[in-house]
């Protein structure tokens, strides 16, 4: 049995979804099928944002948002002229879903749920009649004279125009590489680092406003970072992860951080603080109370990793001991081994090399009618809405292209 399509969309993914929709949208008439290889779509969507899904990011200025793509800086800037936070809100809205900006500029449906947009893009998908398959594995793809055909466990699929956004699933990146698109080697780009440190082994949960360097490296950031029982999460390590995530791989995940717990204060500031403490608070005992902006149990423990027992006073401070805490506080370093998967932003770097598609229309440049859209490329972001900006992007595009075509 061969079943027709104008268009083929392999992966019912956010980028799939987005792109089947604004296509009929554009152009009632196509028929248009999502292929997905699993039981369930929109699996990601559901999960991401910790089940509110994190749409987008309230950075409007397309070359200010590009900032946030660690691969696909250069190639975003085109596409993000055409479509941009700003449409993405405006899109949604125009559906039926409000979007609310949070104080990080995350910007989340204003239900706090991931099944208003799963039940946006199911409503529309029914109300414009495209065909949702599942349990469809593609096996084989094959480019004929204007037409294509998908060969997937259970049927044979022909279309004009083929849409790849099966974000980085192994067996259709081989697929590509046999019909000669060069596949950058996926490497995982959001994870937390595996520490064993003394400092933080009872500190779980506990969190701070840091700045994190990788010694040896010029990968540095700052943001929130927690203190988790595998050994350090949050923004701030999401976003070196994502910068470094080449780098990091190459050292297979064996590395230093340099951590200092003040943010942007110097060593020589922070040494003076603690001197003018030493004055003002000289009867009490220096690991009962942080007098910096981040918890107890944190300046606790490192006090008692600068050689300060739990009964000091400040009075008592000697020389090395403030050199100690000052160190501790504004560099104090520790020894990364291994990564775990960020849960819910399962993000690699890799996919279709970038230089092979036409970011006017996220064609191949290779193969006639076969366009891209999401994570199969190699554009990667770092948490906080931007890799669905890029779908919702990339979609909004090839969908344009297809249909003015």
């Amino acid at each position: 049995m061969n079943s027709n399509y104008d268009i083929i969309i392999v992966g019912g993914g956010a980028a799939g979804f987005f792109t089947a929709i604004n296509i009929v949208e554009n152009n009632p008439k196509l028929k248009v099928v999502i292929l997905e290889r699993g039981k369930t779509v929109l699996e990601k969507v559901r999960i991401s944002g910790g089940g509110r899904c994190n749409v987008t990011h309230a950075c409007f200025v397309p070359n200010d948002l590009v900032k946030f793509y660690p691969r696909g800086e250069k190639e975003l800037r085109g596409p993000f002229h055409q479509f941009c936070s700003g449409d993405t809100i405006e899109w949604f809205e125009k559906h039926g879903v409000e979007l609310k900006i949070e104080d990080d500029g995350r910007m989340f449906p204003t239900s706090d749920s991931s099944q208003t947009i799963i039940d946006c893009f199911f409503g529309l998908t029914q109300k414009l009649k495209i065909d949702i398959l599942t349990g469809q594995s593609v096996q084989s793809l094959f480019h004929g004279d204007n037409y294509w055909k998908v060969e997937t466990n259970h049927e044979t699929y022909s279309c004009q125009k083929l849409v790849m956004t099966t974000g980085s699933n192994p067996k259709i990146w081989e697929l590509l590489e046999n019909m000669n698109h060069t596949i950058i080697p996926p490497v995982p780009s959001l994870f937390t680092f595996n520490i064993k440190d003394a400092r933080i082994k009872d500190l779980m949960g506990v969190s701070a406003f840091a700045h994190v360097k990788v010694k040896g490296t010029k990968l540095e950031a700052s943001g929130p970072l927690l203190i988790t029982h595998w050994g350090m999460s949050g923004p701030g390590i999401l976003r070196l992860s994502a910068w470094g995530a080449i780098i990091l791989a190459e050292k297979k995940y064996q590395f230093v951080i340099e951590i200092n717990w003040l943010n942007d204060v110097t060593f020589d500031e922070a040494m003076e603080s603690l001197k003018e403490l030493k004055q003002e608070h000289a009867k009490k005992i220096v690991s009962k109370k942080s007098p910096f902006d981040f918890p107890n149990r944190l300046w606790e423990s490192l006090v008692l990793a600068s050689s300060i027992s739990d009964e000091t006073k400040w009075a008592d401070l000697t020389k090395v001991q403030l050199t100690n805490l000052t160190n501790q506080l504004t560099s104090g370093q520790f020894q990364v081994n291994g990564k775990s998967t960020f849960k819910e932003e399962f993000v690699t770097a890799g996919g279709v090399d970038l230089r092979e598609i036409n970011f006017k229309t996220m064609e191949s440049k290779l193969h006639e009618n076969l366009f891209f859209a999401g994570e199969i490329v190699n554009i990667d972001a770092i948490t906080g809405g931007f890799n669905f900006q890029n779908a919702w992007t990339s979609g909004f595009i090839v969908a344009n292209s297809i249909t003015t075509s």
